[in-house]
């Protein structure tokens, strides 16, 4: 398992989510991972709009990434643990580093301020 095959299972991961196939997602999650899939689901911005990986960086032997995903009203880092598991890249822990709120952008009260100001 090298730093490419890992980063190719992340962005299939992240693209998952944004097309909104979540089962899809699931599979890249350890046994134990989806046992409390409650949990994790409970970490992501759903449905999200965005995502990609932020960072990759080997430690022990696993890696750990950073995925960051954007949903509708907020955007969240979560740092992820994967591992090899039964031949592939495996997430086998998930993490929220932080989070930010979006501003819902609303494009009648822009267009009411540009005509207040004309």
């Amino acid at each position: 398992m090298d730093e490419q095959v890992v980063r190719e299972h992340a962005q299939a991961f992240c693209d998952a989510l944004v097309s909104g196939d979540v089962d899809r997602a699931i599979e890249d999650m350890s046994k134990e991972l989806r046992q409390n899939l409650g949990e994790v689901l409970a970490l992501l911005p759903l449905p999200a709009v965005e995502a990609a990986v932020d960072s990759v960086e080997h430690g022990g032997a696993g890696y750990n990434l950073v995925l960051r995903l954007v949903g509708e009203t907020d955007e969240v880092l979560i740092e992820t643990r994967w591992k090899e598991r039964d031949g592939r890249p495996t997430i086998v822990e998930a993490s929220h580093l932080s989070g930010t709120a979006r501003a819902v952008e609303d494009d009648a009260a822009e267009g009411d301020g540009e005509a207040a100001a004309g």
